[in-house]
């Protein structure tokens, strides 16, 4: 068999290249045009099957009993860039600050290698470029057009700002976490500032309201098991003499067992109704499960692992995140793997995190994930 390395290797400044012009006209969720057309462009020249999902795009080639996906997200985020690179975001307001950018060039960049041996196939390869993985659960739409139709496995790779440039991280098992959100209105009744007799003040039930959130996780959930509660944003009043009507909460919690979100869930309600109402306002609370938690399949974990030894990459752990990512939902009707590749490189000040205006990535080792998912591809 040839070598993935040495091939990803050959056409590493043209991974370098489809990146920056991504990085350049970067796309929100579900608005991916130009994107998925250069990508669909590319696909059809070498030689694969496409459906289209939206914005979204599926990808085949080879045949066989079994099939093996591999995906890449392409959205951005609507972050003002503060980079000064020649490659800085040309529209206002959007940039890619997580990585698409380089998660669809690479898969391009594999594509292209496969399509080129793909006589030696022994099974076939499906590619998903998604869209809207930033908070639109883009991979649920790919679900629904049929993107894991016959498939046995599935993998993907994210660019990771906390592990060193060029380091492949794999964890078995929970990798990111369940994301949910909760929206909470505790009402009472306005008035002026200087006669609170008057009112139902919503303002200290609100106050208590975040602080008994915060005990949830202190004393509810087990020491060993990881878990957050947040609330992002508080809204109320308009003036500094008036007790307003209303107050509004919102916020996040995460977790890494189904089990626990609904618990998060639940807890959250009941303590905003009840604080609410032990201060005779009410409260009127939604609490929703958005995402479920990324777990990395024993198997397909070891396979990648062992993958990645094999062709020389520097394979190392990656720390469980709190953050969420709805590769999840591939994750919970076929077996598979959500990979890190590390671009961290403090000598070229690539240290910022994702989502950050600053975030960059180390471009030099891109060509590795590349090469990694061509050799998943062939050694499937």
């Amino acid at each position: 068999m040839f070598d993935p390395l040495k091939e990803a290797k050959k056409i590493k400044e043209q991974i370098i290249e489809w990146r920056r012009d991504f990085h350049m006209h970067p796309e929100l969720g579900f608005e991916e045009e130009r994107t998925s057309r250069i990508v669909e462009e590319h696909l059809r020249e070498w030689g694969y099957r496409i459906k289209r999902v939206g914005t979204g795009i599926i990808a085949d080639i080879g045949g066989g009993e079994r099939t093996i996906a591999l995906r890449a997200d392409m959205d951005a985020l609507p972050i003002q860039e503060e980079n000064d690179v020649p490659y800085k975001s040309k529209i206002p307001g959007k940039m890619h600050a997580c990585g698409h950018d380089a998660h669809t060039a690479m898969l391009l960049g594999a594509a292209k290698i496969i399509a080129e041996h793909s006589d030696e196939l022994k099974n076939r390869v499906r590619l998903i470029f998604q869209p809207a993985e930033e908070g639109g659960n883009g991979a649920l739409k790919m679900i629904e057009g049929g993107a894991l139709e016959g498939v046995n496995a599935i993998f993907g790779l994210h660019v990771w700002a906390e592990l060193d440039s060029g380091i492949v991280g794999i964890r078995e098992g929970p990798f990111l976490a369940g994301v949910g959100r909760f929206l909470a209105k505790i009402i009472g009744k306005g008035g002026h500032g200087a006669a609170p007799q008057y009112t139902i003040d919503p303002i200290p039930a609100a106050a208590d309201a975040i602080l008994a959130l915060q005990r949830i996780v202190a004393r509810e959930v087990d020491p060993l098991e990881s878990a957050v509660v947040t609330v992002g944003r508080v809204q109320g009043g308009t003036a500094f003499n008036v007790i307003p009507e209303f107050v509004e909460l919102e916020g996040t919690f995460r977790f890494f067992t189904n089990e626990l979100g609904e618990f998060l869930k639940s807890r959250i309600v009941e303590i905003i109704e009840n604080t609410a109402k032990a201060h005779r306002c009410r409260a009127e609370v939604e609490a929703d499960i958005l995402g479920p938690p990324t777990i990395n399949d024993r198997e397909m974990t070891k396979f990648a692992r062992s993958v990645a030894e094999d062709i020389g990459l520097n394979v190392g752990e990656v720390r469980k995140t709190l953050g969420g990512e709805d590769f999840a939902f591939y994750l919970q009707k076929v077996p598979g793997a959500f990979i890190a590749l590390g671009i961290r490189n403090e000598e070229k000040g690539i240290v910022y995190p994702h989502h950050h205006p600053k975030f960059d990535v180390d471009e030099d080792v891109l060509y590795l994930g590349t090469a990694l998912e061509v050799a998943l591809a062939f050694r499937f």
